[in-house]
């Protein structure tokens, strides 16, 4: 209950002197409420609950300052503030009213203007009390509320944090959702691609990228180097570099230590770290920004993070298998990627071909895929016509194994575990394969060809790489050989 800030009580044994303030408030616009004694005082003074008191202090009974310290012991008249009447100057008696709670002295006999320019005074202090009083209490309910938006932004990056440490067994569930342990297919390409993997899971240490379009399987292969080699037993850690927000970037895969920055409640393990011991998968690792790029180069180079806010480093042993389908030589070119790093990564490429590259698997993906996703919907297999088998190979299938993988799901719901049919695939944006390209200026030979190997295809790859703008697959394209071979080229060019 706020305090009027109209009336004033006035507390004297003598009528004469309630007459004279009486006489003097009113006109003022003040409301007078009046007692002759202290036990009046204090019954008036909590049910009224005036905004100011003028209180004598010599009077019968309970005295003046007995009355101000019962005023100052009640709740409900505690913040009333007390001005003490007194005909007495003595230094000790004012001394002993401010030590009872009184916050000033009017001296008799009375002087008008003192009294009121004294009540307008406090009147306005206690005003401003009240105010600040109120303001404070909003503040503390808006901190309250600033508090619990806090603690549900720190529970939701727990969460968060935890989603990610549980990156490596949701990629395993998925694996095993596709029942990739083994890639499906006998194509020529798919065979050299196994025979590669193959070879190099024996090496445990050295770094791999991974290069392809998009839904090619390269997570998959990842995978697959991470089993078959001596690190099976530690985690496998996949990381999608364009997934992972700018700003928590450097926290996300070296870790923060508590209070690094706002949200940091406590010690955060990064990617490297939670890898230890096993694999870093980096895909679309050509999306990084370059402002991390450099860090990433030296934990390669020494195998040690410093984590946020942190000043000591950690010892991590991790391999990183990196993945891209971007043309990394262009944004090199461009400035957008280092070459050191570049480097450090693809210590081996490996390119995993695109479905177009590998059609004769094309039946054999349908078959699996349909048997696993009827299982999953607990159908019977249904089988899948000619003619539709007809239509999936002539498709480009821009989307890969993964678009393969969807139109399969799609069509049998479609068909709801009937006969798959031509009308079950839903192919939009067809890419119809057409005749071969003609040769091109790129394919001719030129006069001025060096008569040895080496140097007549080191010319002629750049000639292509320039031809195509810098597009490495277009440029194999247009060779009639398969990108790994320009890689190669390329980094036998930048070794010297």
């Amino acid at each position: 209950m706020s305090l009027s800030s109209e009336s004033i009580l006035v507390v004297d044994d003598q009528p004469s002197n309630l007459a004279v303030l009486g006489d003097l408030l009113e006109p003022a616009g003040y409301h007078l409420l009046s007692a002759t004694n202290g036990e009046d005082a204090v019954r008036i003074a909590a049910k009224a609950r005036p905004a100011l008191i003028l209180l004598d202090i010599m009077m019968p009974g309970i005295d003046g300052l007995e009355t101000c310290r019962q005023l100052q012991s009640t709740a409900a008249t505690r913040e009333i503030p007390v001005i003490f009447i007194t005909g007495r100057a003595e230094l000790a008696a004012r001394v002993e009213g401010f030590r009872h709670g009184g916050i000033d002295y009017i001296m008799k006999p009375f002087e008008a203007d003192e009294v009121l320019a004294r009540i307008r005074t406090h009147l306005g202090l206690a005003r401003a009390r009240r105010e600040l009083a109120e303001k404070n209490s909003a503040l503390a309910a808006s901190l309250a509320e600033l508090r619990t938006e806090v603690a549900r932004r720190e529970a939701a990056e727990e969460a968060r944090r935890e989603a990610d440490e549980r990156l490596s067994v949701l990629s395993a569930r998925e694996a095993r959702r596709w029942n990739v342990a083994g890639l499906v297919g006998r194509s020529r390409a798919l065979t050299a691609l196994l025979r590669e993997v193959e070879r190099l899971q024996a090496y445990g240490r050295v770094g791999v990228l991974l290069a392809g379009e998009s839904g090619t399987g390269k997570e998959l292969v990842a995978r697959a180097l991470h089993t078959g080699s001596p690190r099976a037993a530690g985690p496998f850690i996949p990381v999608n570099c364009v997934a992972v927000p700018g700003e928590l970037m450097e926290s996300m895969f070296f870790g923060h230590v508590r209070g690094a920055f706002t949200g940091a409640t406590a010690d955060r393990k990064g990617f490297f770290e939670l890898a230890s011991g096993g694999t870093l998968f980096l895909d679309e690792i050509g999306d990084m920004p370059a402002a991390l790029q450099a860090k990433l180069l030296r934990v390669l180079e020494d195998g040690r993070v410093t984590p946020v806010g942190s000043s000591t480093e950690k010892q991590v042993d991790v391999r990183v298998v990196a993945a891209t389908n971007a043309n990394i030589e262009a944004r090199i070119a461009a400035g957008t990627f280092r070459q050191d790093l570049y480097f450090r990564l693809a210590r081996t490429t490996v390119f995993v071909p695109p479905l177009r590259e590998r059609r004769e698997d094309i039946p054999l993906l349908a078959a699996h895929f349909i048997g696993h996703f009827s299982a999953e919907m607990g159908l019977a297999a249904p089988p899948i016509t000619a003619a539709a088998l007809a239509l999936l190979a002539g498709h480009g299938f821009p989307g890969n194994v993964r678009e393969l993988r969807n139109l399969i799901e799609s069509a049998l719901i479609a068909g709801g575990g009937r006969e798959i049919t031509p009308a079950h695939l839903r192919l939009t944006a067809r890419a119809v394969i057409g005749s071969p390209a003609s040769p091109t200026p790129a394919q001719e030979l030129p006069e001025d060809l060096p008569l040895n190997l080496e140097g007549a295809e080191r010319i002629l790859i750049r000639r292509a790489i320039s031809q195509t703008g810098g597009n490495i697959a277009e440029a194999a394209r247009l060779l009639g050989v398969h990108r790994s071979r320009i890689y190669r080229v390329l980094e036998e060019v930048a070794a010297g």
